[in-house]
């Protein structure tokens, strides 16, 4: 039985970012895969502090992260998995702190600096990112959002084997625009969009999830 990992990096676990998640888990399940969903804002841990241990030669921890905290077991699932998915709503440009930390500490350990942009991850397994983001698309453009996007999307796939991106725009933040301070938005075109696109993004993820087990090893 083939494992789907997907790593939540948004605080709230029944927004957004989480749907999107457990619809492409959800997807995985439907083909057969076995599925877990990790909260990163229900661990504490940090990203990475440059002790470079991953990088010493014949170093005991080469290839992997030294740093012992709650992180620890979720790469070592990580790097046992077939597929994972990771998700976060982007935060001034780019995901969360929290999703940062943990890619530098997913990422970091496996890059070699050598001339051929050699990785030590031992397979190729599919991964794939879902961001959501408050901003419509064209807002999203024209702010640059989708350079952060693309860069992450390119590393995962050179250090993993591929990686593909799903992007929800234009989400829905509150229950109540009334309650905040929100001119800037349209809260009945809001409520719309989540009643009627929303959906759309719902079914995208859940087919996102059954790739991704059905290409894993």
């Amino acid at each position: 039985m083939k494992t789907v990992i997907a790593i939540n990096g948004s605080a709230r676990k029944s927004w957004n970012t989480a749907t999107l998640l457990e619809y492409a888990l959800k997807g995985a399940e439907a083909v057969g895969a076995k599925t877990e969903l990790v909260h990163l804002y229900d661990l504490d841990y940090k990203g990475c502090t440059s002790c470079f241990s991953c990088k010493l030669k014949d170093g005991k921890s080469y290839g992997k992260c030294a740093t012992k905290d709650d992180l620890t077991p979720v790469l070592e699932r990580i790097a046992g998995a077939d597929a994972f998915i990771l998700g976060s709503p982007v935060y001034i440009g780019m995901a969360t702190g929290e999703m940062r930390s943990f890619l530098e500490r997913l990422v970091f350990p496996y890059l070699v600096y050598d001339r051929e942009h050699s990785t030590l991850f031992p397979k190729k397994i599919p991964t794939a990112f879902i961001h959501t983001m408050g901003a419509d698309e064209s807002s999203a453009k024209a702010m640059g959002f989708d350079g952060p996007i693309r860069l992450t999307e390119l590393v995962l796939g050179r250090i993993f084997g591929s990686s593909e991106t799903l992007v929800a725009t234009d989400t829905l933040q509150f229950d109540d625009y009334a309650k905040y301070v929100s001119s800037g938005h349209n809260p009945a075109e809001k409520a719309r969009r989540h009643r009627e696109v929303f959906p759309e993004d719902c079914r995208m993820a859940y087919d996102l999830g059954m790739r991704m087990a059905q290409a894993g090893r």
